[in-house]
Protein backbone atom coordinates (compact mmCIF):
# COMPACT_ATOMS: atom_id res chain seq x y z
CA UNK A 1 0.00 0.00 0.00
CA UNK A 2 1.29 3.45 -0.88
CA UNK A 3 2.11 6.19 1.58
CA UNK A 4 1.87 9.88 0.66
CA UNK A 5 4.91 10.53 2.86
CA UNK A 6 7.03 8.39 0.54
CA UNK A 7 5.70 10.25 -2.50
CA UNK A 8 6.61 13.65 -1.05
CA UNK A 9 10.11 12.75 0.22
CA UNK A 10 12.91 10.91 -1.55
CA UNK A 11 14.41 7.77 -0.06
CA UNK A 12 17.63 9.64 0.74
CA UNK A 13 15.72 12.40 2.57
CA UNK A 14 13.72 9.86 4.58
CA UNK A 15 16.80 7.78 5.41
CA UNK A 16 18.80 10.83 6.52
CA UNK A 17 15.86 12.04 8.62
CA UNK A 18 15.36 8.70 10.38
CA UNK A 19 19.10 8.30 11.00
CA UNK A 20 19.26 11.76 12.57
CA UNK A 21 16.21 11.01 14.73
CA UNK A 22 17.55 7.63 15.92
CA UNK A 23 20.91 9.20 16.78
CA UNK A 24 19.36 12.08 18.74
CA UNK A 25 16.60 9.98 20.38
CA UNK A 26 17.85 6.38 20.66
CA UNK A 27 14.81 5.16 22.65
CA UNK A 28 12.25 6.59 20.24
CA UNK A 29 10.83 5.16 17.04
CA UNK A 30 10.07 7.31 13.97
CA UNK A 31 6.56 6.32 12.85
CA UNK A 32 4.56 7.57 9.87
CA UNK A 33 0.80 7.12 10.28
CA UNK A 34 -1.71 7.76 7.51
CA UNK A 35 -5.43 7.14 7.12
CA UNK A 36 -6.27 4.09 5.03
CA UNK A 37 -7.52 5.27 1.61
CA UNK A 38 -10.87 3.45 1.99
CA UNK A 39 -11.50 4.58 5.56
CA UNK A 40 -14.32 6.94 6.51
CA UNK A 41 -12.64 8.29 9.67
CA UNK A 42 -11.10 11.74 9.95
CA UNK A 43 -7.61 12.38 8.65
CA UNK A 44 -5.03 12.92 11.37
CA UNK A 45 -3.51 16.38 11.86
CA UNK A 46 0.09 15.15 11.80
CA UNK A 47 1.56 12.07 10.21
CA UNK A 48 5.05 11.80 11.71
CA UNK A 49 5.36 10.61 15.30
CA UNK A 50 8.34 10.04 17.56
CA UNK A 51 7.10 7.19 19.74
CA UNK A 52 8.80 5.71 22.84
CA UNK A 53 9.91 2.18 21.97
CA UNK A 54 8.29 0.68 25.09
CA UNK A 55 4.66 1.74 24.57
CA UNK A 56 2.27 -0.88 23.25
CA UNK A 57 0.30 -0.86 20.03
CA UNK A 58 -2.87 -0.42 22.12
CA UNK A 59 -1.43 2.71 23.78
CA UNK A 60 -0.40 4.11 20.40
CA UNK A 61 -3.91 3.47 19.05
CA UNK A 62 -5.27 5.49 21.99
CA UNK A 63 -2.99 8.39 20.98
CA UNK A 64 -4.24 8.21 17.39
CA UNK A 65 -7.87 8.01 18.59
CA UNK A 66 -7.40 11.20 20.64
CA UNK A 67 -5.68 13.05 17.76
CA UNK A 68 -8.54 12.34 15.35
CA UNK A 69 -11.26 12.76 18.03
CA UNK A 70 -12.85 9.42 17.16
CA UNK A 71 -16.06 8.63 19.02
CA UNK A 72 -16.20 5.64 21.35
CA UNK A 73 -18.70 3.70 19.24
CA UNK A 74 -16.22 3.51 16.36
CA UNK A 75 -13.55 0.83 16.36
CA UNK A 76 -10.05 1.85 15.31
CA UNK A 77 -7.60 -0.49 13.63
CA UNK A 78 -3.90 -0.11 12.92
CA UNK A 79 -2.32 -1.87 9.96
CA UNK A 80 1.41 -2.46 9.58
CA UNK A 81 2.52 -4.37 6.47
CA UNK A 82 -1.19 -5.02 5.73
CA UNK A 83 -1.69 -6.89 9.01
CA UNK A 84 -3.14 -5.90 12.37
CA UNK A 85 -0.41 -6.19 15.01
CA UNK A 86 -1.14 -7.64 18.44
CA UNK A 87 -2.20 -4.89 20.88
CA UNK A 88 0.35 -6.12 23.43
CA UNK A 89 3.30 -5.70 21.05
CA UNK A 90 5.56 -2.79 21.87
CA UNK A 91 6.32 -0.28 19.16
CA UNK A 92 9.98 -1.33 19.54
CA UNK A 93 9.10 -4.95 18.73
CA UNK A 94 7.02 -3.86 15.77
CA UNK A 95 9.84 -1.61 14.54
CA UNK A 96 12.36 -4.46 14.75
CA UNK A 97 10.11 -6.69 12.62
CA UNK A 98 8.48 -4.25 10.19
CA UNK A 99 10.61 -1.14 9.71
CA UNK A 100 11.14 0.11 6.20
CA UNK A 101 14.57 0.32 4.57
CA UNK A 102 14.48 4.09 5.08
CA UNK A 103 14.33 3.65 8.88
CA UNK A 104 10.69 4.60 9.45
CA UNK A 105 7.85 2.40 10.63
CA UNK A 106 4.80 2.90 8.38
CA UNK A 107 1.22 2.30 9.51
CA UNK A 108 -2.30 2.91 8.24
CA UNK A 109 -5.32 3.37 10.48
CA UNK A 110 -8.95 2.72 9.71
CA UNK A 111 -12.21 2.89 11.62
CA UNK A 112 -15.46 1.02 11.67
CA UNK A 113 -18.79 1.62 13.37
CA UNK A 114 -19.01 -1.22 15.91
CA UNK A 115 -22.38 -0.44 17.56
CA UNK A 116 -24.84 -0.08 14.71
Amino acid sequence: MKFKFKDHHTFDQRHADSTKIKKKYPNRIPVVVERHPNSQVTDIDKHKFLVPDDITVAQFLWIIRKRIALSEEKALFLFVDNTIPQPSYTIGQLYAECRDDDGFLYAHYSGENSFG
